[in-house]
C-alpha cells in the first residue's frame, strides 16, 4: 500500500505523505507500460478501475468515520493500494473482481484497523490472497503474452477487452499458464526440454515471454525510488538476495526435478513488483535497519518455497509478504537498536533499571 521512509517518533503530514505516494505511482509506470505491451489493454482497465473503486472506499468510509475527505485523500495512499491490485490481477478478470480487492483492501484490511498507518498487514496483498484462495479460477486466468500468441493473432481490442471484462466474453485462445504455473507443473522434463516444448520459454530470453520484461521496468521503478530516497535498500536488496541464493543453492543444472535458475526467479512472477512496491511497505513492515534485513531475507527465503515445494500456488510473494507482516513486530524485538545514552539495545519488556544506561 504505502512506500514511505518513516519511523516513529516523527510525524509526516498529507503534503509529504502525498508527494511520496506520487513519486511511487509515477515509478510504476515503466511496469504498466511493460504489461501493456505484452498483455494488452486489460492491464489499463484493472489499473483504472482498482484506482477509482479504491479512492471511492476510502472516501465512504471516511466520511462514515466524520473524517476530512479532502485531506486524507490527498495522501495519494489509496491511489497507490489501487495501482498496486490493477497490476497484481490477472489482465481482463471480471470487474467484480477488481472492485472486491479494492473493497477488501481499503475497508477490511486499511480502515478497520484505523486507517494509513495502523494496519499490520499491506491491504493490495491481504486482496490478493484473499480472492485468489477464494477464486482460484478467475485469479490463475492470465493472458497469453504478445509473443506466445498464435500466427495471426493480436492483441485484444478495447471493445473485446470491456466486452470480457463486463460481460464475460471469451477472447478465444487468449489464455495461458505463467511460466511459473508451467514451471511448478513440469513433469519429467529437463529445463532444457521445458524451454524448448512451452512457448513462453522459447519465446523468452531467461525467464519467460513478456515476464522478464516487465520484472526488469519495475527494477527500473524501484532503482528510481531508491534514488529519490523514498525508501532505504535493505529489505528490497535482502530479499532479492536471498531468493537468488536459494535458487543458486537447490539448483541442480536443470534436471526434471529443478525450480529454476537465480535469474528465472529474479526475472518471473512479482518479484520485482515485491520487492520494491511492497515488502517496502512501512507500515507493515520491520522498523529497524537490521530488522529490514532479516523482514526482507525471509521473505525471499519464503518466496522461493512457496513457488519450489508448495503444492498449489505458483508465486508465493503475496504469501510471504503477509506471513512477514505478521512477524515484523517480533523481528524489531530482536533488531531494536541501542538508543543513544544507553550501553545495550532496550526491550520492548525491559526496565530503564536494567538497561545499563544512564
Amino acid at each position: 500500500m504505502a512506500l514511505l521512509n518513516i519511523t516513529s517518533p516523527h510525524t509526516h503530514g498529507a503534503n509529504r505523505t502525498g508527494r511520496l505516494m506520487r513519486l511511487v505511482v509515477y515509478a510504476t509506470f515503466p511496469g504498466i507500460v511493460a504489461l501493456t505491451h505484452f498483455f494488452g489493454i486489460g492491464v489499463l482497465i484493472n489499473v483504472l478501475l482498482a484506482s477509482l473503486s479504491c479512492i471511492a472506499f476510502e472516501a465512504l468510509v471516511l466520511k462514515l468515520r466524520n473524517r476530512p475527505i479532502q485531506f486524507y485523500l490527498r495522501d495519494c495512499s489509496a491511489l497507490v493500494t489501487g495501482v498496486l491490485i490493477g497490476v497484481s490481477l490477472p489482465p481482463y478478470c471480471p470487474w467484480w473482481l477488481v472492485i472486491s480487492a479494492a473493497f477488501i483492501a481499503i475497508v477490511l484490511a486499511k480502515q478497520l484497523y484505523g486507517g494509513m498507518g495502523f494496519n499490520p498487514f499491506n491491504p493490495a496483498m491481504v486482496a490478493y490472497v484473499l480472492l485468489l484462495i477464494s477464486f482460484p479460477v478467475q485469479m490463475t486466468a492470465w493472458a497469453t503474452p504478445l509473443p506466445s500468441l498464435a500466427d495471426g493473432q493480436t492483441l485484444p481490442s478495447l471493445v473485446a477487452a470491456l466486452d470480457k471484462i463486463f460481460f464475460g466474453t471469451a477472447i478465444d485462445g487468449y489464455s495461458s499458464a505463467t511460466v511459473l504455473d508451467v514451471m511448478k507443473q513440469n513433469a519429467g522434463l529437463t529445463l532444457d526440454d521445458l524451454y524448448k516444448q512451452e512457448a513462453v520459454f522459447t519465446d523468452g530470453r531467461w525467464a519467460g515471454a513478456g515476464w522478464e520484461w516487465v520484472n526488469i521496468a519495475f527494477l527500473l521503478g524501484g532503482i528510481y525510488l531508491l534514488y529519490k530516497k523514498v525508501f532505504t535498500w535493505h529489505a528490497p536488496v535482502c530479499m532479492l538476495l536471498a531468493l537468488a541464493l536459494m535458487a543458486g543453492v537447490f539448483y541442480d543444472s536443470g534436471s526434471s526435478n529443478s525450480g529454476g535458475s537465480p535469474i528465472f526467479h529474479l526475472l518471473s512472477g512479482a518479484t520485482m513488483l515485491g520487492a520494491f512496491f511492497i515488502v517496502t511497505d512501512p507500515v507493515s513492515s520491520a522498523v529497524s535497519v537490521r530488522g529490514r534485513m532479516v523482514y526482507g531475507a525471509l521473505i525471499g527465503v519464503l518466496v522461493y518455497v512457496i513457488r519450489t515445494w508448495g503444492t498449489s500456488y505458483p508465486d508465493g510473494v503475496g504469501f510471504a509478504v503477509l506471513l512477514l507482516n505478521f512477524a515484523a513486530p517480533f523481528i524489531d524485538y530482536y533488531t531494536t537498536p541501542r538508543t543513544y545514552g544507553h550501553k545495550k539495545p532496550r526491550r520492548a519488556t525491559d526496565s530503564s533499571k536494567q538497561d545499563g544506561g544512564h
